[in-house]
């Protein structure tokens, strides 16, 4: 089992950055991938980014591409995401995700454990 919690997340104007984190334990030990997802109001839950164990490979969003970025401290079991140039359609509830494995995968399905989620709005 693997504990995540987010953090980080607040209310923003446009243009401005944001750094979320997510703090992992429990089964830490384990070689696993990291993703961050996220959610708007009336929408499904879509991926981002995702990371692998030592975070030698990444993947991102079309829509993310560029501005934002992830990265991890596997001596910390803390997942990060940087997020640049917000836009208000980046307005969501932001989720860390974790699946044991080392293979980067972008469906929800595919990741065992979820945090709770920290919102992030962005202002026009």
């Amino acid at each position: 089992q693997v504990h995540l919690v987010e953090s980080g997340g607040g209310l923003v104007q446009a243009g401005d950055s944001l750094r979320l984190s997510c703090a992992a334990s429990g089964r830490t030990h384990s070689n696993y991938v990291m993703g961050w997802f996220r959610q708007a109001p009336g929408k499904e839950r879509e991926f981002v980014a995702a990371i692998t164990w030592g975070g030698g490979i990444t993947k991102y969003a079309d829509s993310v591409k560029g501005r934002f970025a992830i990265s991890r401290d596997d001596a910390k079991n803390t997942l990060y995401l940087q997020l640049n140039s917000l836009k208000p359609d980046d307005t969501a509830v932001y989720y860390c995700a974790a699946r044991l494995g080392t293979t980067l995968r972008t469906l929800e399905k595919r990741y065992d454990f979820w945090g709770q989620g920290t919102q992030v709005t962005v202002s026009s």
